[in-house]
């Protein structure tokens, strides 16, 4: 669905209404749209008593929202509000059954594997994604050569629904084995967002804010100035937005060993700056090969980068606040990503929207992305444990790759506390006592208030 459908949103805009704008934007405008939808999420979940029967729901409404394009697509005209609407209605079911598929998969699977299953079945959601994408590719490409581009998408998203469908069979014959427990919902989203919001004050999500704007200045623009001015191949296009994503994929391990050693703030700043370099090397050249080379190292800073950012987020942020204000932070998210998509389509309209206008705003990206940097003064360095982080892919774009969310799990706090009992700290490391998979490596606090009110050293 992601690979297919979503990804290639941008893509299908151009085609057919051929608004380098309107390409770029949505990408950033159902974003915003559906952050704000998702607030209601925990509110039906209470009135419906189920996960399941919530997921099920959303992935049902994610999977019609394809419809329309389809229909678009099929006959070769396309209307900016439907489009618009129904990539919004899209994502508000993106965002909002994610913490619920969260609350509802961890009483699925055993504590003794859940760690193990999260890591390879994000390893699999990865796989899909990129072979998703490439076939998109593929197809795109050959329904060009054929002047048949418009049924190509109609086909590229009638897989993406197809895909959705079975995927929500899928969903259904899964039990609920624990349903969410009857809450005041209105009262219980007002106390947990109140602590959300003490959280997203913190100098860490400041930072991330304040880059994410700079970075999507630029970001939703990327596609086309690749395929309008550059003039690449659908091929050619698929290729360099593999490469920063399966970078990211591949490098991903390494860097959990270099935050483990380095620290997440060393890493998060120097990726930060790193970061900064990147759509300012989209001045020197438009040779391919220079290209792919530059989206290697994008996939390299920015795995480094959101790594970086989540150990902090699971350092700074206690257990049982991290879904409100992750819910808070994907609306704070949406918002600083719209701004600097807006700012950047305000440039972008004065200069002529030339190729040089697309080189300024790459720079401008650049500049504030470097600027973003003055906020990591406030954060204070701590001492890590090793840990392992599980994220969850929710997009993909040639600027930045893959936008990853994590997935929480208890089992995090209940291992930790074994290690406690069981090990003296000062003799072995986490890392040593509990070895894990090839995957992300997270860094935890040196103390974590956990559900019931103790305070348990790392």
């Amino acid at each position: 669905m992601v690979g297919l459908g979503e990804s290639y949103l941008p893509a299908f805009v151009l085609a057919l209404s051929a608004s380098e704008l309107a390409a770029g934007l949505v990408a950033t405008v159902p974003m915003l749209i559906g952050a704000v939808l998702q607030l209601g999420a925990p509110l039906l979940v209470d009135r419906l008593q189920s996960y399941r029967r919530w997921v099920i729901a959303c992935a049902v409404i994610q999977a019609l929202s394809f419809l329309p394009l389809i229909g678009m697509a099929a006959i070769g005209r396309i209307s900016l509000v439907w489009t618009f609407l129904a990539a919004s209605v899209y994502w508000a079911a993106n965002l909002g059954m994610g913490p619920a598929w969260n609350a509802w998969a961890e009483t699925l699977v055993p504590l003794r594997i859940r760690s193990r299953f999260f890591a390879r079945r994000a390893r699999l959601g990865q796989l899909g994604l990129l072979l998703g994408f490439a076939v998109g590719g593929l197809l795109l490409e050959s329904g060009t050569q054929i002047e048949r581009t418009a049924e190509a998408f109609a086909l590229l998203f009638l897989i993406a629904a197809a895909s959705r469908f079975s995927s929500t069979y899928f969903l259904r014959v899964q039990r609920e084995p624990v349903p969410p427990a009857a809450t005041n919902g209105p009262a219980a989203l007002r106390s947990s967002f109140s602590a959300g919001r003490g959280n997203l004050a913190g100098p860490v999500l400041r930072f991330v804010l304040v880059m994410q704007m700079a970075t999507w200045f630029a970001g939703p623009y990327f596609t086309p100035y690749m395929l309008v001015h550059l003039r690449l191949s659908y091929v050619e296009f698929m290729l360099l937005t593999c490469t920063v994503f399966l970078t990211k994929v591949i490098v991903l391990p390494w860097m959990g060993d270099v935050c483990r050693r380095a620290g997440a703030v060393r890493v998060l700043a120097i990726s930060g700056l790193l970061a900064a370099t990147v759509p300012m090397l989209w001045l020197i050249s438009t040779n391919l090969l220079y290209l792919f080379i530059i989206q290697a190292f994008s996939g390299t800073v920015w795995a480094g980068f959101e790594l970086a950012t989540l150990l902090l987020f699971f350092e700074k942020i206690p257990v049982r606040q991290r879904v409100a204000t992750l819910t808070l932070f994907n609306l704070a998210n949406a918002i600083a990503i719209l701004i600097g998509s807006c700012l950047g389509a305000v440039v972008l309209t004065a200069l002529g929207g030339t190729a040089k206008a697309y080189l300024f705003l790459f720079l401008c990206s650049g500049v504030g992305r470097a600027l973003s940097l003055l906020t990591l003064v406030e954060i204070r360095v701590s001492r890590f444990a090793s840990w392992q982080v599980i994220t969850r892919s929710l997009t993909l774009t040639p600027a930045v790759g893959s936008i990853e969310r994590p997935v929480f799990t208890t089992s995090e706090v209940e291992r930790r506390s074994a290690l406690d009992a069981a090990f003296d700290p000062f003799k072995a490391s986490a890392a040593e006592l509990l070895p894990m998979p090839a995957t992300a490596t997270t860094c935890l606090p040196s103390h974590e208030t956990i559900r019931d009110g103790s305070d348990v050293p790392t």
